[in-house]
């Protein structure tokens, strides 16, 4: 019987959360065949059965496992025949401090800019549920959170400069192939890409290069859900 992994989804299909996107990876590194099951963001009687509100949740047999880090590590542990994915003890311990890194440093530099895409992406119910969460959080309307973007995007530039300094030289922020690392500083890209028409990359960015080759991993997984850009010329 296949895992079954719990995700956001919006109109016309769009999984823009990008937890899921972290083990959705995870789980195609290990190899393993999963089953989808979208939910509503303001559904939260969805996930009441794993003991609280949010996505991903993985569903393995009796085990229900939420979080993406902890699915991440529960993936490592019972899993341990199948592609690591963070190479061993200190490796593992490296992978926290990335998905830490991108969780304080980066998310709070992106995620502003680009809310007021996001309700666009998502039923009424749920456009409602969320604009109500991003201007609490942040303190402003999610118009005045977008307005001079072109400008505040240079520190969402800034915040990256470190995968762009080991982009330079090695393929993958974990080396030669990509693991955990990787997955979840692509996730935020690939969440950008989904939920919005903004670019928040420079032309000739390293990590460009790198979310391009990070969309073709697994047969691309990735680029196999259109871009909001797309979505939007079709």
């Amino acid at each position: 019987m296949s895992m079954v992994l719990y995700e956001l989804a919006g109109r016309n299909g769009v999984r823009y959360s990008q937890f899921s996107w972290r083990s959705r990876l995870a789980l195609a590194h290990k190899g393993i065949p999963i089953a989808l099951r979208a939910v509503a963001v303001s559904d939260k009687a969805a996930l009441a059965f794993s003991g609280q509100d949010k996505v991903p949740v993985l569903v393995d047999g009796e085990r229900v496992i939420p979080d993406s880090w902890a699915i991440a590590t529960y993936l490592e542990e019972h899993y341990p025949d199948r592609p690591s994915l963070f190479g061993d003890a200190t490796a593992r311990a490296l992978a926290a401090f990335a998905a830490q890194w991108v969780d304080r440093q980066v998310v709070p530099v992106l995620v502003p800019l680009l809310a007021v895409d996001v309700v666009a992406c998502v039923d009424a119910a749920d456009a409602a549920h969320l604009r109500g969460q991003f201007e609490h959080a942040f303190g402003a309307t999610l118009e005045e959170l977008a307005a001079d973007r072109q400008r505040r995007i240079k520190a969402f530039r800034r915040a990256i400069a470190p995968a762009r300094a080991v982009l330079r030289t090695t393929p993958f922020l974990s080396g030669a192939r990509p693991a955990y690392a990787d997955y979840a500083l692509f996730s935020v890209l690939q969440w950008a890409r989904l939920v919005s028409p903004f670019e928040p990359l420079e032309d000739g960015d390293p990590v460009g290069a790198w979310r391009e080759a990070m969309l073709d991993l697994f047969d691309g997984l990735a680029r196999s859900h259109p871009a909001r850009r797309e979505r939007a010329e079709g």
